[in-house]
């Protein structure tokens, strides 16, 4: 596995920030937000296209390519695990994101309307389509089994891994580099999230401004990253000696053909799809160990997935650990559901679980156990982890640790 998020370079790094229960929330410095609702972002820090790619393959991508190859570069060398000639074609991609290179389409749109049509890159196109994440890890590491792209906003991280879940199972591919990436924080998106009442208004502290179930949560956080991990079909994950840090056992997706950005009432879309995982999976919900909320943030979203795992848990619910990483990592749009796989299969094995900071003031429709402001030591076998999107998408990942 591997990640490049607001905490940190690389999936460690991030993971100790996440225990720790640290903010990567700061305020916007690429442009000026005055005059925006929402002025605070995760963004990440230090990173340089550089450290992983030439300088001229650097200025032919996007910054959510340049994020996509590191996280893949850096969980292909976790892994331990090189595709080969002779391997190549059993090797597939799977990347989820929102916009693709919102960069590049910002960039290039006010060079080409302010008279600079010469000015704009040859490599316009290939630098903004949401796909060619998946195509430039591709052709970087010889990977030449499917090659796929979930858009499907919020959830679309998920849907990648669900998505090389599948192509595995069916037979099409033994391996799969998959994940997530996004580089959302460009003028004309955060203005407009703001603009819709989902992002945060919040002033004061940045490192605040993400509080998940809280009574005082006013949206959710902009942020942008990537996560990778590389899927194997158990057997051949064996043969080489992989380390394993745990078995994907259950995928399902559903919509709620309700709303554009509200999630049905009580929850019903993101019931179907627990339930379906469940199923999927081969489980009961008395099973799961510990859920990795969606938790954006967001006065509808948090209530609604409150009132669906009571509903899915039942009295369960009550004895489960649930926590949203997006309290510290804000919400990465197409790339977090790939992150909090990646933070959901190190809760299974380091036996932690990371908090839901910022939750001070708790809400009487978010009563579950959100794990507080401070990490928990916890024996976590088998876990979900939820992702929802506007327009009423629902995703949901069941993990078991492989002892």
């Amino acid at each position: 596995m591997g990640a490049v998020t607001p905490l940190g370079m690389g999936m460690e790094q991030s993971w100790q920030g996440l225990c720790a229960g640290q903010s990567g929330v700061d305020w916007v410095t690429k442009f000026d937000t005055t005059g925006f609702r929402t002025r605070v972002a995760g963004q990440v820090k230090g990173f340089r296209a550089e450290d992983f790619l030439s300088e001229k393959m650097a200025r032919r991508t996007d910054r959510f390519q340049h994020l996509a190859l590191a996280a893949v570069d850096m969980a292909l060398a976790d892994a331990n695990f090189k595709v080969t000639a002779s391997l190549c074609e059993r090797v597939g991609v799977s990347i989820g994101t929102t916009g693709g290179g919102l960069e590049t389409t910002v960039h290039g749109q006010t060079m080409f309307m302010n008279g600079g049509r010469n000015e704009v890159t040859p490599f316009f196109v290939p630098m903004f389509l949401t796909y060619m994440a998946s195509g430039q890890v591709s052709m970087r590491y010889g990977a030449k089994g499917p090659s796929l792209c979930s858009t499907t906003g919020c959830a679309a991280g998920t849907h990648a891994l669900g998505d090389a879940l599948r192509a595995i199972q069916h037979g099409e591919a033994d391996v799969m580099l998959a994940g997530g990436a996004e580089a959302p924080i460009v003028p004309i998106i955060l203005h407009s999230l703001g603009a819709i009442g989902a992002s945060t208004a919040r002033a004061d502290d940045p490192k605040k401004a993400s509080r998940p179930f809280d009574a005082h949560r006013d949206g959710f956080v902009p942020a942008e990253g990537a996560a990778a991990l590389i899927l194997e079909e158990l057997g051949f994950a064996l043969r080489r000696g992989a380390r394993i840090y745990g078995e994907v056992i259950g995928y399902a997706a559903t919509a709620d053909a309700y709303h554009v950005t509200a999630p049905a009432p009580g929850g019903e879309g993101a019931v179907r799809c627990m339930r379906l995982a469940l199923q999927d999976a081969g489980i009961g919900p008395s099973e799961i160990d510990y859920v990795n909320a969606h938790g954006t943030s967001t006065k509808l979203n948090d209530a609604t997935e409150t009132q669906a795992i009571k509903t899915v848990f039942g009295e369960h619910a009550r004895a489960i650990p649930v926590s949203s990483n997006k309290s510290m990592l804000g919400h990465s749009l197409g790339a977090s559901g790939a992150m909090e796989a990646v933070f959901t299969l190190l809760t299974m094995n380091h036996g932690i679980v990371p908090p839901t900071i910022n939750l001070d003031t708790p809400d009487p429709e978010c009563d579950l156990d959100y794990v507080p402001n401070v990490a928990r030591k916890a024996t976590v076998r088998t876990a979900i982890s939820n992702s929802f999107g506007f327009g009423g998408i629902n995703c949901v990942l069941v993990f078991r640790r492989l002892d």
